[in-house]
């Protein structure tokens, strides 16, 4: 969301052919040589368990990178073969948090205040005019708005991202539709051919549009390719 830094690491999903060489140094090179970024492995896909094998594969870690295990058995992985991981699982938990979350702010925000301007209103303000508008002096009209203040104010355990009001405001649906498309993408994704995809801007719009070109290129990869996630900051 348009915030003015990012609050976390950023994720990029790195893919790559079937048959490739895909462990953490070749996707650490991809980062770098196409962002200019150094990453670190990150620990996000759930590890697919097949029922019936599922008793043993637990306990295996071929065609996973940096798995991590918990009581002998694997449960998250870094990447590894796309077919060994759970991410119709992963999309389902990211949906489940995403719509609690949306049905908390609108029972305790949006049923108690008025609609906001979102923050993108105000960053068009600073970038029109610049010298009479600060970017803080836009944040601080931003924050002022009853709504926002609310949501700031919150702590009845679910954090409310202002930044992220035009999500909010669209309806659960759109909301949750967007977290669960980033829990498997990420950030970015760096295709089997080097392509980077990323949204243009940090608006909402432009993030759904890459989540949907990310994840409409994910499925039309083969079961045996094989996915990284690298955590850049």
């Amino acid at each position: 969301m348009p915030t003015s830094a990012p609050l976390t690491d950023q994720i990029v999903t790195v893919c790559f052919n079937p048959g490739e060489d895909a462990d953490w140094f070749a996707a650490s090179e991809k980062v770098n040589d196409l962002m200019n970024a150094n990453g670190t492995p990150a620990r996000r896909f759930r590890v697919r368990h097949r029922k019936f094998i599922g008793w043993l594969t637990r306990f295996l870690g071929y065609y996973l990178l940096d798995a991590a295990r918990k009581f002998g058995a694997i449960t998250l992985a870094a990447g590894g073969r796309k077919s060994r991981l759970d991410l119709s699982g992963m999309s389902m938990i990211a949906t489940n948090e995403a719509v609690a979350r949306w049905r908390a702010w609108n029972y305790h925000i949006n049923a108690t205040t008025k609609p906001a301007r979102l923050w993108e209103d105000f960053l068009a303000q600073h970038h029109a005019e610049p010298a009479k508008v600060s970017l803080a002096e836009a944040r601080r009209r931003f924050e002022q708005q009853p709504r926002v203040l609310a949501m700031l104010a919150f702590s009845g355990g679910h954090v409310f991202d202002p930044y992220e009001l035009s999500l909010y405001q669209a309806g659960e649906a759109t909301y949750a539709g967007l977290y669960w498309r980033a829990a498997l993408v990420g950030d970015a994704l760096i295709t089997t051919d080097g392509r980077i995809m990323r949204p243009a801007t940090n608006t909402a719009a432009d993030r759904l549009r890459f989540l949907n070109e990310a994840c409409m290129y994910l499925r039309t990869l083969h079961n045996r390719a094989r996915l990284c996630a690298v955590a850049i900051a």
